[in-house]
């Protein structure tokens, strides 16, 4: 009757140490920090694991050219990558955290962390 109840606690353990484990990655995406560029390094743009734009920098070169339209176009392309980078490192963060905890669907679900 009770035959379950070890697999439970187990499980019960299990979702705890993955917890405490998500508030401990969760706080160190902060640290994480991606460059995204364009236009072969005019426009960088930095992001954290957050998925955050932290900074950017336009060459004066190109500000100088005053084409607003390719500024903007160079400004998205460089956010765009370094959002990539952010989820890329963010899942792998992930990834480590969840190896060696044997929870059935647990490694596709990693798969596709950060993935839309």
């Amino acid at each position: 009757m009770f035959k379950g109840l070890g697999n439970l606690a187990s499980i019960m353990k299990n979702a705890q140490e993955i917890q405490s484990k998500m508030s401990d990655m969760q706080n160190s995406l902060k640290d994480i920090i991606v460059e995204g560029e364009a236009g072969g390094g005019m426009v960088k743009v930095t992001a954290n694991g957050h998925q955050e734009i932290v900074s950017c920098t336009i060459e004066p070169s190109l500000m100088e050219t005053g084409d607003k339209e390719l500024i903007e176009e160079l400004f998205v392309s460089a956010g765009n990558a370094a959002m990539v980078k952010a989820k890329e490192a963010a899942a792998e963060k992930m990834s480590e955290l969840t190896s060696g905890m044997n929870i059935p669907g647990l490694t596709d679900a990693m798969a596709n962390f950060g993935k839309q």
